[in-house]
């Protein structure tokens, strides 16, 4: 009789543990509120596009694909509070598309405890890429990676006294060594290299610090409302040097934070154009925004829309009774999956995705141009 009891207990706990994650729950914890909102919300809005898309052709394996979106106020702590309730609370498959280095560090210790993959961050820290953690799967290229391509643009155009503005947080170092490999290729020396606090920096004091340095360009890593503040008191005391910041600010929200002094700043880029439709995930990205009433989409879109399509193809590989573990090692067996005109492959040594890396500058119309 106790035996005949122990084994429908276990029947039980499978049946449950099976039907937690039948409506492929996805947990997205996120800055929807604070310095980096207006990317957080584009990306969100591109993921939706696809997600939204193939929920209405069935799901994945007739199933629907939830996405259940937390705010974390952009702070690390609440990132790593919300991610754990959305694992323990609401039984996601997986966590998706949240934004930020320290807030993705906060979680990798939880992805273990709990094993549970992470999705597509919308981080290119290095930490996240080496060593490979078995439990993120990055979709976009590294910060570093963006960061040494602006330097050697701006080597190539002559440009020889560049300051580097940093945000003193685990993004902006790891971007920095990046300008620092870029420096020590072509040759040159910060003009300066200053760190300012994520919250609350003295922007005045910076551009001072700027002007003081007689420098030609600005490479500014930071949020976009602190890099969007932090050009307008560049102008403002008199600069019309070039800036240049990272894809982390490739979105509408950061030109219209920008206002008039958008024009001419350099945006590095992951994606391609979000107008060069040659790119059949461009194209189709294009058409499912027009079905929704939108006029187009950003770059901080594409992002989305293309990390939405890894983690598809995750779940379809992974069977119509996923679980977290089945959805990591579906994740792990891609290869040369086509984004369409990107591809992306994983394997137990590299967990990198795309290493596409690009520059747009923002035209006099707001819009990003390649």
């Amino acid at each position: 009789m106790k035996i005949a009891h122990t084994l429908w207990s276990a029947a039980l706990l499978t049946a449950l543990v099976t039907s937690a994650h039948a409506q492929l729950r996805i947990g997205q914890p996120s800055g929807f509120t604070g310095s980096a909102a207006a990317g957080v919300k584009e990306n969100t809005e591109g993921a939706k596009l696809y997600i939204d898309a193939v929920n209405r052709q069935g799901g994945v394996h007739g199933q629907q694909i939830e996405l259940v979106t937390v705010d974390d106020k952009f702070d690390p702590a609440t990132t790593a509070k919300v991610g754990r309730a959305l694992i323990t609370e609401k039984n996601v498959l997986a966590l998706f598309l949240n934004r930020g280095t320290p807030h993705s560090q906060a979680l990798l210790p939880i992805l273990a405890e709990l094993r549970v993959p992470l999705v597509a961050p919308s981080t290119g820290a290095m930490v996240l890429h080496d060593p490979v953690n078995p439990w993120v799967f990055n979709v976009r290229a590294t910060y570093q990676r963006e960061a040494i391509k602006a330097i050697h643009h701006l080597a190539s155009l002559g440009v020889s006294r560049i300051a580097v503005l940093q945000t003193d947080d685990s993004f902006g170092a790891d971007a920095a060594l990046g300008a620092e490999k870029g420096f020590a290729a072509t040759g040159l020396k910060p003009a300066l290299l200053q760190k300012f606090p994520r919250e609350k920096p003295d922007l005045a004091e910076l551009a001072s610090k700027v002007k003081a340095s007689d420098a030609q360009a600005v490479l500014y890593i930071g949020s976009s409302n602190n890099v969007a503040s932090g050009v307008k008191a560049l102008r403002e005391s008199g600069q019309t040097l070039q800036v240049v910041t990272l894809s982390n600010n490739a979105s509408e929200g950061f030109i219209k934070a920008l206002g008039e002094h958008a024009r001419g700043v350099i945006v590095t880029q992951v994606f391609p154009n979000e107008r060069a439709v040659n790119y059949r995930l461009i194209k189709e990205a294009q058409e499912l925004a027009k079905t929704k009433g939108l006029s187009g989409v950003s770059p901080a879109m594409i992002e989305g829309f293309a990390a939405a399509k890894v983690l598809v193809e995750g779940l379809r590989r992974a069977g119509p009774k996923p679980t977290p573990s089945g959805l990591r090692d579906a994740l792990e067996s891609m290869h040369k999956f086509d984004l369409g005109g990107l591809d992306v492959s994983y394997s137990a040594n590299d967990h990198s995705g795309l290493d596409f890396a690009d520059l747009s500058i923002i035209g006099s119309d707001g819009k990003f141009m390649r």
